[in-house]
């Protein structure tokens, strides 16, 4: 069935009868912060001519939800960092309200929310999830290696009074705030946060003892949150691989991601366009689709749209992410999570 614009309006669907409602985006590789787990300190950007504009991150994503894409997240790098992002935000905020798009968010290190919480509110974000791992100063600075600890904390007060609704994300990190996590609890419950601990993943070359090192297995950090916190089970979802407790004495939710310990793929219904125009059917596969050849080829939609229909017919079933002692790294993705997006 096609539609006035001659778009096919069957929904995506991968090879495995899930269907492809979420979009994440990274606008730019760039970031203001160098987290250890993330990039190197001595980070190759791409050179701005190979990225996406704005104009052109508007359509690709335009053309998503034309095909039944129902959540768009940006991301980055840190995506705030981008000159003039908010007038992205403000374009594909006008697919919400019956638009066919249910949520436009964003995950960021909150380094710019001071400036742009209301600007994010003002374009239709409603929620974001904010990267912190550490309630500590000096750790903070340790693992993000240019982060201020003060200004993300200005940040997350300007996110709550512009009423967006905040869910920390925190990497499980052993070694470094594995004696933190009841804090992060505690915390989040009289701030009103959200929070979900995620299990390091093989990104990038950071050099293959530092991922052994730091990897710690969510399933021993509930264990040790259920020495202190009753964790009662929830149905919630937000639309993404994180599963859901609620902490009794807070209030709060609690969400773990955990991509080695518990593969969520059978459940995956996400794919991810990066900066230059590369659609990665999985985080942790390397096949990958070239939309911004057909973006640019014509003023017409028809062919990237072809494009995204072929892409995801080679959807994988999942990951190939293997991390322990005995078997060392496997199935590790050669690109920086910075370039894929987060």
């Amino acid at each position: 069935m096609l539609d006035h614009a001659g778009s096919l309006t069957a929904p995506l669907i991968d090879p495995f009868a899930r269907p492809i409602t979420y979009l994440r985006v990274s606008v730019t590789d760039r970031c203001d912060f160098r987290c250890v787990y993330c990039m190197s300190e001595d980070m190759t950007f791409l050179p701005k001519a190979e990225l996406l504009s704005l104009e052109e991150l508007d359509r690709l994503c335009s053309a998503f939800v034309r095909l039944g894409v129902r959540k768009l997240r940006i991301t980055g790098g840190e995506p705030l960092v981008r000159r003039d992002i908010m007038w992205l935000f403000q374009r594909l905020g006008r697919h919400l309200d019956g638009g066919g798009l249910d949520e436009l968010t964003l995950t960021t290190n909150g380094s710019q929310l001071a400036r742009f919480a209301e600007p994010l509110y003002e374009a239709g974000v409603r929620r974001i999830n904010v990267s912190l791992d550490t309630l500590d100063p000096q750790k903070f600075l340790g693992i993000t290696r240019w982060g201020k600890f003060d200004k993300v904390m200005q940040g997350l007060d300007a996110a709550k009074a512009a009423g967006l609704e905040v869910k920390i994300n925190a990497v499980a990190l052993k070694g470094v705030n594995d004696g933190e996590i009841h804090d992060l609890v505690e915390w989040c419950g009289r701030e009103g946060f959200d929070l979900t601990f995620i299990e390091v993943m093989p990104m990038g070359d950071i050099g293959t003892e530092m991922r052994l090192d730091q990897y710690w297995p969510l399933t021993e950090v509930r264990r040790e949150l259920e020495t202190r916190w009753t964790l009662e089970e929830s149905g919630y979802r937000t639309g993404g691989p994180a599963r859901y407790v609620t902490c009794k004495e807070t209030g709060g939710r609690i969400g773990f991601i955990t991509p080695l310990t518990h593969n969520f793929c059978e459940s995956c219904n996400r794919v991810r366009l990066t900066c230059t125009g590369t659609l990665f059917m999985c985080l942790g596969q390397e096949d990958a689709a070239d939309l911004r050849t057909p973006l640019r080829e014509s003023e017409a939609d028809e062919a990237v749209e072809q494009a995204i229909r072929g892409a995801i017919a080679r959807k994988p079933k999942g990951h190939d992410f293997i991390i322990d002692r005995t078997q060392g790294l496997q199935g590790v993705a050669s690109r920086h999570m910075s370039t894929t997006g987060g």
